[in-house]
Order: structure tokens, then C-alpha cells, then sequence
């Protein structure tokens, strides 16, 4: 088993030094790292680069759970990922290995979790919507344009003979956009 080291810091003043000797300390042959970049972005070149380069039986191994991400959703799609293609994952901070069944089980058991969070977020956002609209709030974007000054737009456009184009910049939106509410306010 090929042990790959990944490591992260979020600015460029920050050092990846303690992390990579944590790494190389756990046995890595190899680490890819990214520096000053989020763990809110899962599409980083260092991450990409180590997650191509893993193959059947080799293990990812991170310093902490938030160098490969701030998602928990998003890491459990990634070592899910890993596992599919035959690949462990192994967080040193944390203790969790992937390759152990104890490992295995504290993992679902993080997804399981990240699941039951974004049920609770679901069920808030929906309680949330609907309380507004009780309250006569409007839920959602703004109107990109009143009714009168779609009423104004329609006379452009019908009785002026102006083009969509030339009325919607005039408004400041898209001709599309122009189109769309003059459908719809019929």
C-alpha cells in the first residue's frame, strides 16, 4: 500500500512545514500540497493532482479533516470516491483510517451525520419560507422590473415599434429578460 500525503494552508504566510512532517513521519512516499487556497473549494490543482495519482489499495493521509476540506458533504463524497476506486483514506489528528473496521464505522457514522444536517438545514429553509410568506413577505429575487415600468416597456415596444434590445437597455436588464415579463404580465 502507497501511502499519499496531502497537505493544505490557507494563505501563503502560513507554513505547511508541521504537516508535512506529520506525513512523512506517518510513512508517505509522496505529498502534494496546496498553499493559500480554501478548503471551501474542492477543486484545487494540489487536491486534483493527489486524487488522479491514487490508485487500487493506496491511502490518502491528511494532517486534519479540514486540510482536505470544510465540507463535511464534500468529504464523504470524496472518500466515498476513494473507496469505490479500492482506496483508504487516513486523517492523523482525528485518528480515523478507513483501512479498519473501527475506521469504516466512525466514517458512516460522519456521513450519516452530514446527512442529518443537511435534513435540519432543509427543514429550517422551508420554515423559514413559509413564516415570510405568512408575514407577506416576498420570497425570493426581486422583480427585475416594476409593472409600471413593464407596462412602460410594452408601449415602447407595441405602440413606439422600438426594438426588445433598445427598450431592455433602457431598464438596465436583458432582452430576454424584457421578453419574459412582457409574456408574463399579459
Amino acid at each position: 500500500m502507497r501511502l499519499i500525503g496531502y497537505a493544505r494552508v490557507s494563505t501563503v504566510e502560513q507554513s505547511l512545514d508541521l504537516q508535512i512532517a506529520a506525513l512523512q513521519a506517518a510513512g508517505c512516499s509522496k505529498i502534494i500540497s496546496d498553499q493559500g487556497l480554501s478548503g471551501a473549494d474542492f477543486h484545487r490543482p494540489g487536491l486534483r493532482k493527489v486524487l488522479r495519482q491514487l490508485q487500487g489499495e493506496d491511502m490518502l493521509v491528511v494532517w486534519r479533516l479540514d486540510r482536505l476540506g470544510r465540507s463535511l458533504i464534500d468529504l464523504i463524497e470524496t472518500v466515498n470516491r476513494l473507496s469505490r476506486r479500492g482506496c483508504e483514506f487516513r486523517s492523523l489528528t482525528e485518528s480515523i483510517d478507513t483501512s479498519s473496521s473501527g475506521g469504516r464505522l466512525l466514517f458512516h457514522v460522519m456521513g450519516a451525520m452530514a446527512e442529518f444536517e443537511r435534513s435540519i438545514i432543509s427543514e429550517r429553509t422551508k420554515a423559514g419560507m413559509e413564516a415570510a410568506r405568512v408575514r407577506g413577505s416576498q420570497i425570493g429575487r426581486r422583480p427585475s422590473m416594476t409593472a409600471e415600468q413593464t407596462d412602460a416597456a410594452r408601449i415602447a415596444v407595441e405602440i413606439d415599434l422600438k426594438s426588445v434590445g433598445e427598450v431592455a437597455l433602457t431598464y438596465g436588464v436583458h432582452p430576454k429578460t424584457l421578453a419574459r415579463r412582457l409574456r408574463d404580465s399579459n
